[in-house]
């Protein structure tokens, strides 16, 4: 306010229009919706195999969310973290890295459907009980026609890959900055809320707690935020500390 400027004014253009452009993206979601036509479904990252995926997916997915509450954990972390680390990278390379780490999010994401759907496909009866599961399972949706269905159901959609890339990248270049985070007193580092949130991550995804959030594909987009900052810090082309 001291500065004259607005509070979107005093966003870099990159954050700035990722935050305008998802936040439109959710309103035309439920816009659409009521006349009967699913962005998520359109739009949203499904599992390679299924008639409705499509390479366009691996982007789109990244801007559309699950309702405001979805939408609003993301956009603050991304308005939190993006406006500073903008500034550090430059737009285009903050760009680059933004959309790069929310496609290896993606990529990830297919890769582990492709490794685990067969564990979890299963038959159910009339009154929700498996009827049969595994190798069965698999023989008689083949032979009926089930699989694509099946496939289809697999979707993910939201920015949170792209945003842990932030993370990473935020704690990377400022490794020593205190964070003061709500409900915790003391402040910490970034680079141990880093290291603390890929834990998390891991711990969700390979427990299957919390199943319906891609926790693996949050650690996509770190893990190829990371391989984009070593080459970075490798080429100099990067400013900030970086570790």
């Amino acid at each position: 306010m001291n500065s004259g400027r607005s509070f979107m004014g005093g966003i870099p253009a990159v954050t700035k229009n990722l935050l305008i452009i998802n936040i439109l993206m959710l309103l035309a979601t439920t816009v659409f919706q009521s006349r009967g036509i699913d962005l998520n479904n359109l739009l949203g990252l499904h599992y390679w195999e299924a008639s409705k995926f499509n390479v366009a997916q691996l982007i789109t997915y990244m801007f559309l969310h699950d309702g405001f509450s979805h939408l609003f954990f993301n956009m603050f972390s991304l308005w939190m973290f993006g406006r500073i680390l903008e500034q550090v990278f430059g737009p285009r390379r903050f760009l680059f890295y933004y959309i790069s780490c929310g496609i290896g999010a993606a990529i990830v994401q297919e890769l582990v459907w492709t490794f685990s759907w067969e564990s979890t496909f299963a038959l159910v009866d009339s009154n929700g009980f498996v009827a049969m599961k595994g190798a069965e399972a698999i023989d008689y949706g083949i032979r009926h026609g089930m699989m694509d269905g099946f496939f289809n159901s697999m979707l993910t959609i939201g920015a949170s890959g792209a945003v842990f890339g932030i993370l990473l990248a935020f704690g990377m270049t400022f490794p020593n900055l205190p964070l003061y985070l709500m409900f915790i007193p003391i402040p910490i580092k970034a680079k141990w809320m880093v290291l603390g949130y890929g834990a998390i991550e891991l711990f969700f995804g390979v427990s299957g707690f919390q199943g319906s959030v891609a926790h693996f594909a949050h650690l996509g987009g770190m893990i190829f935020g990371f391989l984009i900052l070593l080459y970075w810090k490798k080429k100099g082309v990067t400013g900030g500390d970086i570790y």
